[in-house]
């Protein structure tokens, strides 16, 4: 194996409900999780959606630069255009509001509600909501949340989760293979390779 390339275990998974993980009992690092309000709890929306990848030879603090540096994404996910900052600022995200699209949907601008750059033994933590007005066939309201944490071994853990409410949303969750899933775990991919370059 050549040391130099990270090594790569992905999974992808869609859950029903998330009720919480424990510990497991071999002593290992504890699992954490995104914090949900009430209204995005996975599997209460319409659709939901998490990807996750597991690789070494990576820190939380390798990904997350290329993460929050929305000037990048472009570079390395085909999902995303028409990024932007209505209220100046960016490209790094910190707080406040961003506008891009994704999936189809004209640009929409998301509000982070949650930023906490990784530290140690402190996953980072990322999150924006997103809403798209208009008839009840065009209306979208979504949370996207993101996890970056060390592990034990030098390795990295990545989980991004998406809970969507709205028709939209259920016409994606019906349609095979399932678009968000397959284009969230593209985006962990693209973010894996800008980070171990």
């Amino acid at each position: 194996m050549n040391s130099s390339r990270p090594v790569c275990c992905s999974r992808a998974r869609i859950w029903a409900v998330t009720v919480g993980w424990e510990r497991p009992s071999s002593g290992a690092a504890p699992v954490n999780e995104p914090a949900w309000p009430e209204r995005y709890l996975p599997g209460t929306g319409d659709n939901f959606v998490s990807n996750e990848v597991v690789v070494a030879g990576l820190s939380a603090a390798d990904v997350w630069r290329h993460l929050v540096d929305t000037s990048r994404w472009e570079s390395y996910y085909d999902n995303v255009a028409d990024i932007g900052f209505p209220q100046g600022g960016g490209p790094v995200l910190t707080d406040g509001i961003f506008r891009f699209g994704t999936f189809g949907f004209p640009p929409l601008d998301a509000h982070v509600v949650e930023f906490r750059a990784p530290a140690e033994d402190t996953p980072g933590r990322l999150s924006w909501t997103a809403k798209q007005d208009g008839t009840p066939e065009e209306r979208l309201d979504v949370l996207h949340a993101w996890l970056v944490e060390d592990l034990p071994g030098g390795r990295v853990r990545v989980l991004t989760q998406e809970t969507q409410i709205g028709r939209p949303a259920a016409a994606l969750a019906t349609e095979r293979p399932n678009p968000m899933l397959n284009g969230h775990q593209a985006w962990l991919d693209g973010l894996i390779g800008a980070a171990a370059e």
